[in-house]
């Protein structure tokens, strides 16, 4: 499913960046959630098998195929220059599965387009 880019587009706040991944997850958008990462970044939603590149866009498309229905709520945030941390509590449910909750913490990283993305996504961080 794709659908109109400004819905999803970029922000210079990185406070909102959970928001538009959210948004993004629940509409089943592959290519506004992975808008939302840098070119390099690490996803960590196995602590034994960190995930980037191909890897990580063959998860996302993976897990979007599952309609999962996501809520999140930013805790702390802390932004320094270019850098930002984020903790988060999340929950996802996907019909027929056991209900997903954690608390992440994500490294967002500012843009030379000023706008935030992903570097780290570990939605388990705080195990």
């Amino acid at each position: 499913m794709t659908t109109n880019v400004d819905e999803f587009a970029l922000t210079d706040d990185a406070t909102r960046v959970t928001d538009l991944y959210v948004r993004a997850m629940n509409a089943g958008d592959l290519e506004a959630v992975l808008r939302l990462y840098t070119e390099d970044a690490v996803s960590v939603w196995d602590p034994e098998k960190p995930i980037s590149g191909e890897e990580h866009r063959q998860a996302v498309a993976e897990f979007i195929t599952q309609k999962p229905r996501m809520r999140a709520q930013v805790k702390e945030s802390y932004v320094t220059g270019d850098t930002a941390l984020l903790v988060v509590d999340w929950t996802i449910e996907i019909e027929g599965q056991e209900t997903l909750t954690g608390t992440g913490l994500d490294v967002l990283r500012r843009g030379a387009d000023g706008n935030w993305r992903y570097a780290v996504d570990n939605p388990f961080g705080d195990n």
